[in-house]
């Protein structure tokens, strides 16, 4: 049952924290579009590893969460006044960079060998041509 309310109360706070990237000023922050991607609670409540992307690449992300660990204290106060909680948690920012892996993946996939097609007899054409170089 404790898992499931962490659980719970992690998404709470992400959707908090999503609303509240948009009151940020620090320029780090503002001026690059920051996406929360991820929240995880201990159990005692007591830190919350928050991931966020950025457009723009690791550059960018970086200094995203430079500027989100700055502004901790506001996101702090935000999130006490909408999610009701005993004890509110330290952040700890973590740059999530699996879009720009995920498009690398994408491309290290694009970039692979077709395969062979086969015939309506499901026999591969490069065999055939094996076999009649090694006739020839």
């Amino acid at each position: 049952m404790a898992n499931f309310n962490l659980k719970r109360l992690s998404e709470d706070i992400k959707r908090e924290l999503s609303a509240a990237v948009s009151g940020v000023k620090d320029p780090r922050v503002a001026k690059n579009f920051v996406t929360v991607t991820h929240c995880e609670l201990t159990s005692d409540l007591s830190y919350c590893r928050v991931h966020i992307a950025c457009l723009g690449g690791e550059g960018r992300t970086a200094k995203a969460v430079e500027g989100m660990t700055a502004a901790s204290g506001y996101f702090k106060k935000a999130i006490a006044g909408r999610v009701r909680m005993r004890k509110m948690p330290e952040f700890i920012f973590l740059p999530d960079n699996s879009l720009e892996y995920s498009a690398h993946i994408d491309d290290i996939i694009a970039h692979l060998p077709k395969p062979a097609q086969s015939d309506e007899n499901g026999e591969n054409d490069a065999e055939d041509t094996e076999v009649a170089d090694e006739e020839n």
